[in-house]
């Protein structure tokens, strides 16, 4: 619910450095009086009072002796942190005989502006016969995954990952001999050059999903 009152006042009448960010807020949040400031992007007025029209960071500059200026400024790297559910394009760092670890670079078609890590574990690799899985046999270090976000994982940021659907898994993975395989089945890929055939977990791409 938006903040009212004298709370709402003290968010703005805080003094500091001339360009400051304050706390989060959420549209129709009322911020103070427009006596304390002036309106700035990301606000308007009713009443005499300054609300917030989006939800974003609460943004204070002050500049000589005028009444400072306040608006709300969107984070679009926080817009953009994997949620659970989330389908993310990510690259293979590491393996083991447990799991995968990778970096997440897209949230669906959108790059990301920081990489995120990630995990995807052998029973989350395939939705059946997950005790045959062997992870060394569905990725390889390097390989472009696509996953979906089942848990925001542990105290380290490290985002618990599956690919246990028809359409996650590897999209692209190089060979030993530097080129790109071709898919030819739902666990192997081939590599055109020299026909040698890799395991890996296959993705039936859709389209929204290919990064050039």
């Amino acid at each position: 619910m938006p903040r009212t009152g004298p709370a709402g006042s003290e968010r703005c009448a805080r003094s500091g450095k001339p360009r400051q960010l304050l706390n989060p807020c959420v549209a129709g949040e009322r911020l103070c009086s427009t006596e304390e400031a002036t309106a700035g992007s990301g606000t308007y007025t009713r009443h005499g009072f300054i609300f917030s029209s989006l939800a974003g960071c609460l943004e204070r500059k002050k500049e000589d002796n005028e009444l400072p200026v306040v608006s709300v400024v969107r984070d679009s790297e926080s817009q953009l942190l994997p949620n659970v559910g989330a389908v993310v394009t990510c690259k293979v760092c590491s393996i083991n005989s447990r799991f995968a670890k990778v970096h997440i670079l897209y949230v669906g078609s959108t790059p990301l502006k920081s990489t995120f890590r990630g995990t995807i574990r052998r029973e989350d690799i395939r939705a059946t016969e997950k005790d045959k899985v062997e992870v060394y046999k569905s990725f390889r270090p390097s390989d472009i995954v696509l996953a979906k976000v089942i848990s925001l994982g542990d105290a380290q940021s490290n985002y618990l990952l599956s690919t246990a659907e028809n359409e996650l898994g590897v999209v692209v993975a190089r060979s030993e001999a530097g080129v790109q395989m071709v898919p030819i089945s739902w666990c192997e890929m081939q590599c055109p050059r020299t026909h040698t055939k890799e395991f890996r977990k296959v993705a039936r791409v859709q389209p929204q999903f290919l990064q050039t």
